[in-house]
């Protein structure tokens, strides 16, 4: 009598997923990474605050808004110190580990740090910078910052901010105003409760002359009393979608005085007699946000890859439904279907990785050139050039990769089946924490916009015989236009496929303009007029010039089993977004129908190929359980007894049941009163027999 072959456990089922991986997990981990440094780093940062009480994880979901910021504010000495001792480069690579565990603190501590010292780094002088920094400004023993530049009517326009900032000769200070409601400032990060200063970004006027929005830095709150200075302001904003632990608010000024001297005047100064100078090249404030823009670009790829590490470790120890004469439920990441749910998001998340490192690179060479440049420089221009392209390209990357990272959070989630929505998958605060980058530092649409406006100036560049900057060289090249796939579908042709299209989109959007232009529309109503043009060309051009950046690194490495793997990954990330958006790569004919349909065949292939290879590519993502902080993607498989064990840990039963007297009991034991009948008490019945009878009798 043959007996049914035992259900390995899930344990047994993710051991046997890791067994014998065609490539060396550590070293795979070192390529994504970008060394082994920055991984033994990461390492050592997790062991770290894996035994900070401070950074437990475990009982978040639980926890009220005010016991979340009072946990952040937990955090704050313990990163003082690493700040204040650190290199730059480690700290921020910290960091990078504290926004993948608690997207809140680093928030609340990037406001800090990031934006307000970020904010006097582009903005002051020398002097100014010395000022700060000896008044606490790095160790927080002083002056805790944030950044008041957003108003309750005003975020993307910031040149359209309407907090005044009017110069007083007489007493050499600048009065800071509310003029009314809409310029409230609103959404500032540490206003709530924790911040002394901020950045505040308003309208300068000198002698009834505006000049535009310039920053000043604005005492809030007495540092020893910690009531609020005369003439401010401040509330609570509330609740929010995620990031709880921030204390966002509201400021208002009611004519508050500051010395002319806490204006930042790196850029433009303002003398004692009230002479304004404005900065000889107004492209270098350009630079001030490129940093922000790549971090985000990291930070959507390592946010994907923690969803993903839970969605496909669950996916794998998850079995559903038998096929054939198989007498085990099948694994989910068996199913064609599933792989192709989870695979390409892989891919993606890996791909963008990829570009955040080479694009770091990229905005340290920049940060270098500019620091160095001078007006007279002989190489203005060129640098310039590259700054501006550099600015557009951060622009559409930020937006697309962000928008790639939620739509991966929630197919994660999706993929889960009903444990995905429980608090506990912790699916639902990934997703509540990171759909704001989709907003903040420019809205997604905004900056796409921003994006296309840059290539639809490019293009004119290349039309007149320009040599372009690298990212957007392939506008030179004006055999792309009707190019032809080989149907090799390699990553050559891959590439060529999206500098081609995209060669055509963006020469669609610049036609566009000019033909509006030629119409008699202003500049900017014929901008506003292609913007659908601007969009399109912005998408393409971005998912091409990830794939592009991810292709160069893989060129880069030697040829070893992982980098076969890369190339891989690689292949599905390029040919799934041409899926995606097949639409226009038969519109340009670079593919034909027949092609493309050997595209999907080469994407179900090419899924099914990564998923043998899925739990040590995830692996490789280098993520403990704390950071993970789900039960679903446990890296021992024990899913079902890690989350039984949560559940049960963060929900005891109540000695005293909350409300069984005031709401149940009176339900339970109420007597239902003998009701009257209606129809009978009005004899409805017979009056209704007798009509039909006289009707009856009538015919």
């Amino acid at each position: 009598m043959a007996f049914p072959r035992p259900k390995p456990t899930t344990m047994e089922t993710l051991a046997m997923e890791r067994a014998n991986p065609s490539f060396n997990i550590r070293k795979m981990s070192v390529a994504m990474h970008g060394s082994e440094r920055a991984l033994i780093l990461k390492e050592k940062f997790m062991a770290e605050i894996a035994r900070h009480p401070a950074f437990k994880l475990s009982d978040i979901h639980d926890l009220s808004k005010d016991e979340l910021r009072e946990r952040t504010m937990e955090k704050f000495a313990s990163m003082v110190y690493f700040v204040t001792t650190e290199s730059l480069e480690t700290f921020q690579l910290r960091m990078q580990l504290i926004g993948i565990a608690d997207p809140s603190f680093w928030t609340r501590f990037g406001v800090a740090y990031g934006l307000f010292l970020g904010a006097l780094r582009s903005g002051a002088t020398p002097n100014q910078m010395s000022y700060w920094i000896d008044r606490g400004v790095l160790g927080l023993n002083g002056v805790i910052g944030c950044f008041a530049m957003t108003e309750l009517a005003h975020g993307s326009n910031v040149a359209g901010l309407e907090t005044t900032a009017t110069f007083d000769r007489d007493t050499d200070e600048f009065v800071i105003h509310t003029p009314h409601l809409g310029a409230t400032k609103w959404w500032i990060g540490g206003a709530a409760s924790t911040a002394t200063h901020a950045a505040v970004f308003a309208q300068m006027i000198v002698d009834g002359k505006k000049h535009g929005v310039k920053t000043f830095v604005t005492q809030l709150r007495d540092t020893k009393s910690f009531t609020l200075m005369p003439g401010v302001t401040i509330g609570d904003i509330g609740k929010k979608m995620g990031r709880d632990g921030i204390d966002n608010g509201y400021i208002q000024f009611t004519y508050v005085r500051v010395p002319r001297a806490h204006m930042l005047m790196k850029h433009t100064q303002v003398s004692r007699d009230g002479v304004v100078t404005e900065p000889p090249l107004a492209q270098l404030t350009y630079g001030a946000l490129l940093g922000g823009r790549t971090s985000m670009v990291t930070d959507s790829s390592n946010s994907a890859k923690k969803a993903l590490t839970v969605a496909v470790r669950y996916a794998a120890v998850r079995r559903q439904f038998s096929s054939g004469k198989n007498q085990l439920e099948t694994q989910l990441l068996d199913y064609p279907i599933h792989q192709r749910r989870l695979m390409p998001l892989v891919a993606q998340a890996i791909a963008i990785g990829f570009t955040g490192l080479r694009l770091q690179v990229m905005y340290e060479d920049m940060t270098q050139a500019l620091d160095r440049m001078e007006p007279s420089d002989p190489n203005l221009n060129d640098i310039l050039d590259k700054l501006k392209e550099t600015h557009a390209t951060s622009a559409g990357l930020k937006a697309f990769c962000t928008w790639a990272c939620l739509d991966t959070i929630d197919k994660c989630r999706q993929s889960c089946g009903g444990h995905g929505y429980s608090a506990y998958s912790n699916f639902p605060l990934m997703y509540a924490d990171f759909a704001v980058q989709c907003t903040w530092e420019g809205d997604n649409t905004i900056l796409s916009l921003q994006a296309g406006r840059s290539l639809v100036g490019a293009w004119g560049g290349a039309i007149k015989g320009k040599k372009l900057a690298p990212g957007v060289a392939y506008l030179n090249d004006s055999s792309l236009s009707s190019a032809k796939s080989d149907s090799s579908l390699s990553l050559s042709d891959i590439q060529r496929a999206w500098n081609c299209v995209a060669f055509n989109v963006i020469k669609k959007a610049a036609e566009e303009y000019v033909a509006l232009l030629k119409s008699g529309k202003s500049k900017d109503e014929a901008m506003e007029k292609c913007s659908q043009s601007r969009f399109i060309a912005a998408k393409v051009h971005t998912v091409g010039y990830i794939f592009r950046l991810f292709r160069e690194a893989i060129e880069e490495m030697k040829d070893d089993e992982e980098t076969k793997t890369l190339r891989t990954v690689c292949k599905l990330y390029g040919l799934w977004q041409i899926e995606e958006q097949q639409g226009y790569f038969l519109k340009y004919g670079y593919f034909n129908a027949q092609q493309m349909d050997k595209v999907q065949e080469s994407v179900d292939a090419l899924c099914a190929e990564v998923r043998g290879v899925a739990i040590p590519l995830v692996d490789s993502f280098a993520l403990s359980d704390h950071i993970i902080n789900s039960p679903l993607g446990k890296w021992d498989g024990s899913v079902y007894e890690s989350y039984f064990a949560q559940v049960q840990a963060a929900n005891p039963p109540p000695k005293e049941h909350p409300y069984f007297n005031r709401l149940i009991k009176p339900l339970l034991e109420r007597q239902n009163e003998d009701m009257e009948d209606p129809e009978s008490a009005m004899g409805l019945n017979e009056e209704l027999k007798e009509i039909e009878d006289e009707r009856k009798g009538e015919q």
